[in-house]
């Protein structure tokens, strides 16, 4: 209930992750059917990246407020960082507070006057200001870094490289926010470098318990993981979508006219391929350089056929080698029948 600075930056990194769950998912998948040539009616979807600019923005973002908010000299204390946000974000859709100039919570009796509220892609969260500047400030000695650094267990001295006399720097260390931040930062470079594949877990109850479904429960977390745009966009989309030659390369055996080689373009293959097999045309579209499946149930017929024809070429493999085996069997034995009668007739 009490939410500190500790689950500030928590919540943010869950921000930026459901911000590149969207981009990787919902905005590539969509400009991935305008990449393609392929007719399609953009869907709506909310991207938070407004919340994330709310936060880490570089000069009115909060991170970068209560750094300024520690760094500079005077009184500073967590009233005071709470101001300087009523003055910068007073006017954001997503920012709350009862001492904003605005005064449109004044009569909120939900949020008292040391707290402000953001509201996340989840949801509304309050946070108390009482800590933030000291835990943000979050200063280890040098001295204590650099006994910590000539310590002879290896672990301990590879905690703490900054103890290090050649890399002794007297700039005042980087707060805890501003470490977070760039932590985040790589993090999502990493993220974006790769080929990720979300899997969502929905938490059936709070008691961890078998056989329990709370109604409400799943559907909160429905709502805030995203899940309801990403099934509008994937119904609304196709379900498979392929380069035409490894498609082609898979399914070739199921039409003549492609198998064993097709001795031309690959979309013209796939064409072929696709009107020897009668696929509905809704239930198809070629694009520049993909074939796009709508149903997946389309998709099955098309595993089916090809586990089918597979079983099929294998028993004629089976067939052609068994006869070949056979014939030449007979033949051996037709040649030393041959041989034999030769040397009986000599001999008689």
């Amino acid at each position: 209930q009490d939410n500190s600075f500790e689950q500030f930056i928590i919540n943010y990194c869950n921000e930026k992750l459901q911000q590149i769950f969207i981009e990787l998912t919902l905005k590539e998948e969509q400009e991935e059917y305008i990449r393609e040539g392929i007719e399609w009616t953009h869907i709506e979807y909310f991207n938070n990246a407004i919340i994330c600019d709310l936060i880490e923005n570089n000069q009115t973002g909060i991170l970068a407020m209560l750094d300024e908010e520690c760094l500079r000299p005077g009184t500073v204390t967590d009233e005071t960082f709470l101001e300087k946000l009523n003055q910068v974000c007073a006017t954001h859709q997503h920012f709350e507070s009862r001492m904003s100039k605005c005064s449109r919570f004044l009569n909120d009796t939900s949020l008292p006057h040391s707290c402000f509220r953001i509201q996340h892609y989840a949801g509304k969260v309050m946070y108390q200001v009482e800590g933030f500047v000291d835990k943000n400030n979050d200063l280890l000695y040098r001295d204590l870094s650099q006994a910590m650094w000539k310590a002879s267990h290896s672990l301990i001295k590879a905690l703490f490289p900054e103890g290090n006399p050649a890399k002794i720097n007297l700039k005042r260390p980087p707060t805890a926010g501003s470490q977070f931040k760039a932590s985040v930062a790589t993090l999502m470079k990493n993220l974006q470098n790769k080929n990720p594949n979300y899997i969502r877990c929905i938490k059936p109850n709070e008691k961890k318990a078998a056989d329990i479904f709370n109604e409400a429960l799943v559907c909160h977390q429905v709502r805030y993981l995203g899940l309801l745009e990403n099934v509008r966009v994937r119904r609304a989309g196709y379900a498979f979508r392929q380069a035409y030659e490894p498609c082609l390369e898979r399914y070739k055996m199921l039409c003549k006219q492609t198998w064993p080689h097709w001795r031309g373009p690959a979309r013209a293959g796939v064409e072929v391929l696709f009107n020897e097999l009668r696929i509905p045309e809704e239930e198809f579209s070629f694009g520049r350089s993909k074939i796009f499946i709508r149903n997946p149930r389309t998709l099955f017929k098309l595993e089916d056929l090809r586990k089918q024809r597979l079983e099929d070429l294998a028993t004629l493999i089976e067939k052609i080698y068994r006869g070949w085996k056979c014939r030449t069997r007979f033949l051996l034995m037709k040649r030393c029948q041959i041989v034999i009668a030769s040397w009986y007739r000599r001999y008689a």
